[in-house]
């Protein structure tokens, strides 16, 4: 314990000088790292060329800042250890408290434990760089005890949470939140070892604990644990995003006005219990990652970071910029070393401590410009160079990713970026970012699009095969027809928009109805087409598999509080009177069949046939052929499609009366792909397409030349 404290001391106290005096000999030495030829990025899209400096540029603010914050220590993995130094800890022979306040006057522990008065035995003492410590004997304090920090600077004090706490719990009756000693006689063990994943295409189920219950209250670690989690499993994905982890005063925030970085929201139980959750999923075979948001905090300045010590500008920018126009909240000064070392401790926290193993961010595109990109239409490649960007912004992020990897380089990070700012998804060394993914963003706005403003006779599917497949020939993406951000309140699931209001009269088996046909089909094949044409990893969030129906609103005033759409209607899915389940059997043997033939790992859609006139679409992936008839009316028979040469057999088709369809498709029949009569060396294969309905073929392992005839 004591070796480790002294570590993590010279470790934030290389982070806190400043302009240490090795300064000038670090840049040197960045500078002389960089390589001045032109970026893997430029060299795969020459459009970039105009910019190259300006990459280069940035690439090498990286190098040196990268540099300037591990000159001490050797490695980010080491500098990112505040956690293990700010904060409440307990040693061998004392609690320990620390907290930066470069701005305080006086610092006092205030709790249950005095009465909530300040003592002059719970007085910090001031160190350097602005730190400021307490140590107390063991008898002082003990598990669950609640205290704040009872804070005073020049002209003004307050009491506060502090910054680094672990565990901050909410008074039911009050509903004041303090922070809380969490000291357990039993630490949990854990059980299960991270599932080896590296190669595997990450296969995501987004999830909200809080509101996966079906009972009106907010869900818990362990229900979660218990009920929803098997679902997941017997759904056959592979990764768990978990939404809402970090502490956040307000419940209908959605998790994304965060207060207590460090601590895990206390709404949904207990840090033993995340545990227990994240250690049993990965016993059962599946990564988990976290909804991270370092892009912005909250405003709120008891519960969180807003004025810590008094000053506006300690972790946040102290002009214009402190504000977010848009979102209500604070903006994170990227520039300073300290805010940089807090939210690489962060990670490192969650990493270590919870073992997650990755994080998709939170807001990337907020925090790569300075208007947060909303002004402006990024039509063209000046909008991503033209000075107004955060570059600040740029380099946290980029060594952000690098701290992830040294940590567990089999960790996965997605961002959440939808300017098209290039290089996201590549590694900092090609002039990127460094994530491992962006977010397929453009995907459920083509969707919704489509579904509100083009009849059904009228989808182009020549279009919708450029829009799933368009992206950076440099990044991988992560697919998705929709997610949490589609069904918010004021919105509607794909499922919604398909069948509106016949969802609440239509949807038994005894029911007919040709409006609920529709959307059942279309559901299918939109997250089939979805899947199978863009991306290199797939999201689903919980509950749309299953087409679960309306919209998402958290209890607020404007609702009376009501838990209402802030559940999950599990009984719906799991009654088999009920069409529901059609499209949850769907999916789960359609994200079977992309994990048994490896579809997202190894292949690339390979464009075979486009009739926007009859609208057939049909591409390959790997040994398998897709083939979608969006047409609302017409059937084809012996509809030619152009293909590799070979016997196929269908494997999986959306028409299938398991899952809700008119069992139009013959399922045991053999396709033979024959020579067509051209001078293409083509091969054709001939089937019968229903209207609205997608079919899947895989090619038969041909064993002689003769098989093929």
């Amino acid at each position: 314990m004591r070796c480790l404290k002294d570590r993590s001391l010279l470790i934030v106290n290389d982070c806190l000088e400043g302009e240490h005096n090795a300064a000038i000999g670090v840049f040197l030495q960045a500078l002389n790292r960089i390589k001045m030829n032109t970026s893997s990025i430029i060299v795969k899209d020459p459009w970039l060329s105009p910019f190259s400096e300006v990459i280069r540029r940035r690439m090498e603010q990286i190098a040196v800042k990268k540099q300037q914050l591990i000159s001490q220590s050797g490695s980010l993995s080491k500098f990112a250890l505040g956690h293990l130094y700010f904060g409440c800890h307990k040693t061998a022979d004392c609690w320990v408290f620390r907290e930066w306040a470069p701005n305080a006057a006086e610092i006092f522990l205030i709790g249950t434990f005095n009465n909530w008065t300040e003592n002059k035995l719970f007085r910090f003492k001031k160190g350097l760089n602005g730190t400021w410590e307490l140590k107390l004997p063991h008898s002082s304090i003990g598990h669950s005890d609640i205290y704040k920090l009872s804070m005073h600077w020049k002209n003004g004090s307050g009491e506060r949470i502090p910054a680094w706490a672990k565990r901050v719990v909410q008074d039911p009756d009050t509903l004041i939140f303090n922070a809380q000693i969490w000291d357990p006689d039993n630490p949990y063990m854990w059980n299960n070892k991270t599932p080896q994943l590296k190669d595997v295409a990450p296969l995501i189920y987004e999830v909200h604990v809080g509101m996966a219950t079906e009972e009106y209250k907010i869900g818990t670690w362990d229900e979660f644990r218990q009920k929803v989690l098997p679902r997941i499993i017997k759904a056959g994905y592979n990764t768990l995003q978990l939404m809402a982890v970090q502490e956040h005063p307000y419940y209908g925030s959605f998790g994304y006005h965060v207060s207590g970085f460090f601590a895990a929201s206390s709404r949904f139980g207990d840090p033993d219990s995340l545990k227990k959750l994240i250690d049993e999923a990965h016993g059962k075979g599946l990564r988990v990652i976290m909804d991270i948001v370092h892009s912005h905090a909250v405003k709120n300045e008891v519960e969180g970071i807003g004025r810590y010590d008094g000053s506006p500008s300690q972790f946040f920018h102290g002009d214009i910029r402190r504000e977010h126009v848009a979102w209500d909240s604070l903006c994170f000064n990227y520039g300073k070393n300290e805010v940089i070392h807090f939210l690489l401790s962060n990670i490192h926290f969650w990493m270590t401590e919870y073992r997650f193993d990755g994080f998709r961010f939170d807001g990337i595109t907020s925090m790569l410009y300075y208007d947060h990109g909303l002004n402006r239409d990024f039509i063209n490649y000046e909008m991503y160079f033209d000075g107004q960007q955060d570059e600040d912004a740029i380099t946290y992020l980029a060594l952000a990713n690098e701290l992830i990897r040294e940590i567990n380089p089999d960790a996965i990070t997605i961002a959440e970026e939808m300017s098209g700012y290039p290089g996201v998804a590549a590694q900092t060394e090609d002039g990127g970012l460094g994530f491992n993914y962006r977010m397929a963003m453009g995907t459920p706005d083509y969707w919704i699009k489509i579904i509100k403003e083009i009849p059904d006779e009228k989808w182009n599917v020549d279009e919708l095969y450029y829009e799933l497949t368009n992206k950076r020939i440099e990044e991988k993406t992560i697919a998705y027809a929709e997610s949490h951000d589609q069904a918010l309140v004021g919105d509607k699931t794909i499922i919604f928009r398909l069948i509106e209001r016949e969802m609440y009269y239509s949807m038994s088996k005894d029911s007919q109805s040709i409006q609920v046909d529709r959307g059942l089909a279309l559901h299918k094949m939109i997250r089939l087409v979805t899947i199978a044409a863009a991306g290199n990893g797939y999201l689903n969030f919980m509950g749309n598999e299953f087409g679960h129906p309306e919209w998402i609103d958290f209890p607020r005033e404007g609702n009376n509080w009501s838990y209402q759409y802030a559940r999950r209607q599990w009984n719906l899915v799991d009654n088999t009177d009920l069409k529901y389940h059609y499209l949850s059997d769907f999916d789960r043997e359609m994200i079977d069949m992309f994990k048994k033939y490896q579809l997202l790992e190894k292949y690339c859609p390979i464009r075979k046939h486009v009739n926007t006139r009859d609208q057939i679409l049909a591409f390959e992936r790997g040994e398998l052929l897709f083939i979608f008839n969006f047409n609302p009316v017409k059937s084809f028979p012996g509809y030619g499609i152009r293909c590799s040469a070979g016997k196929y057999a269908v494997i999986l088709d959306t028409d299938a009366s398991r899952f809700g369809g008119q069992e139009r498709v013959d399922t045991g029949l053999t396709y033979r792909a024959l020579p067509e009569k051209t001078f293409t060396p083509d091969y054709m294969l001939k089937i019968y397409i229903p209207a609205r309905t997608a079919i899947v073929l895989k090619k038969e392992k041909v064993k002689r030349v003769h098989d093929l005839i």
